[in-house]
């Protein structure tokens, strides 16, 4: 279980699964605070029982050598598939893959190979986080992709009856593993799966929104990953860290007191603060020409860590794919939900069927049997999306499907509503106005807020789908909203949010969230009566509204346009219920505190940067704020 799950009651054997697959799960803690169920009931099998397992250091190109296990099929009779997965999370508790998120593909019959990425746990090397790809013409330089061109040669000549083709899945960290082993692939890997992987760290993923910082979960991810070769949780003398993050202060404090110039993912934040050529030297959609290994990209539309990544990935790959081989896979998961578990609700809501069962068994496992195995017919769409609200699978021949859908916008206006129709007035108050204050900020999710990785239960891996009432009354957060819906709407594609503001300050962020409002009277489900559920959501930092690389102070009192994705999304507002868009300054402390004043470098800013801002939206025919959605035709 990745610490700070919310604990179900579930098998030991289905936690260690969830552990591994998920980022920053310590799993040799974890394997030990599970032993004693397995210790209690000796009579059940274990999944590694159906394997031979070994371990190997295999040498790469520079001599360093990676450790793997490797599990062989005792009642293997035939030459098999490789199926490889490379983690830096740790591979003792492998095993527990089994149980569930490669169960399908266990039974299908396969050796399975589980790695250390170089400087982690049993792989000797340095770790870098999320080392770069090497240049084009570099042949000197090792990446990623050096190492699982290696590891795949060493295993074709020491694995027995393998028949010579492999395949690589991962999710998260590993799902990036993935991808970067295609960039110049082994020509016996045949197919891949990167699932829930990351693009790029500074517009999308886990480090940065946009410009925007994500403090909490770029503060403990990286002082877990780099603080040893395991990993090693933050230990934090609070358990509402709104407290502690708040109670910080400027970032600055941080290196002098905590981490001491000692995380080098950190220090990357300071040094890094903009979208310069550190961070584009990190993301690996640049090194995408071509699709050279069949790839079915896989996401979860309420992905608390990596929404942008397995998108922008899929994106990229597709004016490439001649040979229609590249898929994409969208379900209404969290980070990794299809991992384990049914998948047939997530927090509060519920879809009506096991979702994350049908990906592992009718999705993933075909999928590798067919080009591994040349085993059945690839039955998939160019797109299979799960739409929420009406609980169903859609089958799509484009992502997004634009000649299927029509952007119309849902404009602000007067009294807090929300409409269709385009605002008539000019008047100069047309405005809605809140005060922001950075020694106020607004909770992302409600207090308590558990360190990310609590391991005596946090909710972080929901966060995304909680109701949005706790917020809704607060005077620093807006909301428009629409009558009672009178027919469902269905949209499909891209959301975008055209935000006209201003602010006394010289910097400040947005805040937008489209939210579905669940009628007052559910005999459904009372539990969801007047639920207000986050469809799509996103943070804008205004200092880069003309460019990620060169920020600029905004100038005071003047109205700007800032126009940003809140990301694709297949949902149905079905009738009856209620549209309604929440725009805000502050989300923390998922997002750090913007001084409302402009420096250069915010990582560096003093106590006396920050100050209360009021910020103006507008809502005229001249200043058209407004959230556009592609509604289904």
């Amino acid at each position: 279980m990745k610490p700070g799950r919310t604990f179900v009651p579930v098998t030991a054997a289905v936690l260690l699964l969830v552990a591994f697959a998920r980022p920053g799960a310590p799993s040799r803690a974890i394997a030990a605070l599970l032993a004693a169920p397995f210790r209690t009931a000796p009579q059940q099998p274990q999944p590694a029982d159906r394997f031979v397992v070994r371990d190997a250091m295999i040498p790469m190109r520079d001599l360093v050598r990676l450790h793997v296990k490797i599990f062989t099929p005792k009642d293997q009779r035939a030459a098999l598939p490789i199926i490889m997965l490379r983690t830096p999370y740790g591979v003792d508790d492998a095993a527990g893959n089994f149980t569930s998120y490669l169960k399908a593909l266990a039974d299908e019959g396969y050796v399975f190979v589980f790695e250390d990425i170089r400087g982690k746990y049993g792989s000797e090397g340095t770790f870098v986080m999320q080392r770069p790809a090497r240049a084009p013409g570099d042949t000197k330089s090792i990446d990623e992709g050096t190492d699982t061109y290696d590891t795949i040669d060493w295993l074709l000549k020491n694995v027995p009856q393998n028949n010579g083709r492999v395949g690589m899945l991962g999710i998260s960290y590993d799902g990036w593993t993935t991808i970067m082993g295609a960039l110049e692939p082994h020509p016996a890997l045949k197919a891949i799966s990167p699932q829930a992987s990351p693009a790029d760290m500074w517009l999308g993923d886990d480090f940065h929104h946009n410009g925007a910082f994500r403090l909490s979960y770029g503060f403990e991810y990286a002082a877990m990953m780099e603080s040893g070769k395991d990993v090693e949780q933050f230990a934090f003398d609070r358990y509402d860290t709104f407290d502690w993050y708040l109670a910080l202060g400027p970032l600055a404090i941080v290196n002098a007191r905590y981490l001491h110039g000692k995380i080098p993912t950190w220090n990357d934040y300071v040094a890094h603060p903009d979208y310069d050529a550190f961070w584009k030297r990190q993301t690996l959609i640049p090194f995408i020409h071509d699709v050279k290994v069949p790839t079915l990209n896989v996401a979860g539309w309420w992905d608390q860590e990596d929404f942008y990544g397995p998108i922008r990935i899929y994106d990229a790959l597709e004016p490439h794919d001649t040979k229609h081989v590249n898929y994409l896979v969208v379900g209404p998961w969290r980070h990794g939900g299809w991992s384990g578990g049914t998948g047939d609700r997530l927090g509060a809501i519920p879809f009506d069927s096991p979702t994350a069962t049908y990906f592992r068994e009718q999705v993933q496992a075909p999928w590798f049997a067919y080009w591994l195995k040349d085993k059945g017919t690839l039955d998939l769409p160019e797109a299979l999306t799960f739409e929420a609200g009406t609980n169903t699978w859609k089958r799509w021949t484009a992502w997004p499907p634009k000649q299927d859908t029509t952007d119309r916008p849902l404009y602000f206006g007067p009294g807090e509503t929300l409409s269709f129709d385009k605002p008539a007035s000019d008047d100069e108050s047309s405005f809605d106005s809140y005060v922001s204050d950075p020694a106020h900020p607004v909770p992302y999710r409600q207090r308590p807020i558990q360190p990310t990785y609590f391991s005596g239960g946090s909710r972080w891996s929901t966060w995304l789908v909680e109701d949005q009432r706790f917020v809704e009354h607060r005077p620093d957060v807006l909301d428009w909203e629409t009558p009672p819906l009178d027919h469902d709407v269905t949209m499909a594609g891209e959301v975008v949010a055209h935000v006209f503001a201003a602010t006394t300050g010289t910097d400040a962020d947005w805040i937008v969230k489209l939210i579905d409002v669940y009628p007052e009277q559910y005999a459904k489900n009372w539990a969801l009566a007047g639920y207000e559920l986050m469809v799509s959501n996103e943070v804008f930092r205004g200092r880069y509204r003309r460019s990620f690389e060169k920020p600029e102070p905004i100038a005071p009192d003047r109205v700007f346009e800032y126009a940003f994705s809140l990301h694709t999304q297949n949902y149905t507002f079905l009738k009856g219920h209620r549209i309604m868009v929440q725009v805000q300054s502050t989300w923390f402390p998922i997002i750090d505190r913007n001084p409302q004043t402009f420096v250069p470098n915010i990582f560096e800013a003093t106590a006396g940067d920050f100050r209360t801002a009021t910020e103006r939206i507008y809502r005229s025919a001249r200043y058209p704020s407004r959230v556009v959605i592609p509604v289904v035709k």
